[in-house]
């Protein structure tokens, strides 16, 4: 059996290892970054990580981190925990590394009051989910699949032009200026409590740019907002695997309207707005991830990139 060690967040030794061993089993399309791994690590408000690395025969095989929220706001689940990476040296896979560190974090998991825990899609997750080539090795560990199904959506902007069904609304879509970091924040706590509220939280907190959303105004104030990236945005850019796209690189992220607008083609509107601002400031490659939205998003010409399994296990039984 291997043997497990603390992984050090503070570490960027381990941040190199956790890269290498995740890169050595993955497609070059899925591969991480010290940057990216530096910028995942930071401590979150009401979060707990933890993390082990295996060795054997002297060397690390395996790495594994996972998180909980036991301190997360009312909005946010406070009883969940979340798998964010594991990754095991092909050599070393189906030896019992993954099952052993799999074992601790569940353990780990109960005590900070997980009474279930996901595969990835995390707040600041490092995947929406897992490749389908992880499936088996979860299912054999006693996760059961979800009903559903992630997605990453790219296209090229180079070319890009508004959607032939985009529709005239009563509204604009401009970029979120400083000193309006309340009214957003406002919109989402109304509308959208929950992942996106407190990530928006956590990026302004961190001191991203306010200017990276866009809002959605009508006569009655903000009815809507979207978050943009671009490569020297504050979180970056590699949480989006954008390798096999042309640079530069974009994304567009969560997009949201006000209830009472939705079906009014508001959401479209704001998409669009949100794809000329990227192509005009020269992005090319442009994701959008964490979706299920495949025949919205395909209206602008999105096709599907990316594919995420999420699993989940009930712990304690």
């Amino acid at each position: 059996m291997p043997t497990l060690t603390p992984f050090d967040f503070n570490n960027p030794a381990h941040h190199t290892l956790l890269v290498a061993l995740w890169n050595s089993g993955l497609p070059a399309d899925l591969a991480l970054s010290t940057e990216f791994v530096h910028s995942f690590t930071r401590p979150t408000t009401g979060g707990a990580q933890a993390g082990r690395i295996a060795y054997a025969d002297g060397q690390p095989v395996g790495a594994l981190l996972c998180r909980a929220h036991p301190g997360a706001p009312q909005s946010m689940p406070c009883n969940v925990g979340w798998i964010d990476a594991i990754a095991v040296d092909p050599f070393y896979q189906h030896r019992g590394v993954g099952r052993g560190l799999l074992a601790w974090a569940e353990e780990w998991l109960a005590t900070q009051g997980a009474a279930s825990i996901f595969t990835g899609c995390a707040a600041r997750h490092l995947t929406p989910g897992v490749p389908e080539s992880a499936i088996p090795f979860f299912t054999a560990c006693g996760f059961e699949q979800c009903d559903w199904t992630n997605w990453d959506v790219a296209r090229s902007l180079a070319d890009y032009t508004p959607p032939p069904s985009l529709r005239q609304v009563p509204a604009a879509a401009y970029p979120a200026q400083p000193g309006q970091e309340g009214l957003l924040l406002d919109f989402l706590r109304r509308e959208f409590a929950g992942v996106w509220a407190f990530e928006t939280e956590e990026f302004l907190r961190e001191g991203g740019r306010i200017s990276d959303f866009m809002l959605l105004w009508s006569a009655d104030g903000v009815e809507g907002a979207c978050k943009l990236s671009f490569e020297d945005s504050h979180w970056g850019m590699g949480r989006y695997y954008p390798y096999s796209l042309p640079r530069p690189w974009g994304q567009l992220g969560f997009i949201g309207v006000a209830e009472t607008r939705r079906g009014q083609g508001m959401g479209l509107f704001l998409l669009d707005a949100g794809l000329r601002r990227l192509r005009d400031n020269g992005v090319n490659g442009c994701v959008i991830d964490w979706t299920d939205l495949l025949d919205f998003y395909g209206k602008a010409g999105f096709t599907p990139y990316h594919k995420w399994a999420v699993l989940w296990k009930k712990l304690g039984g």
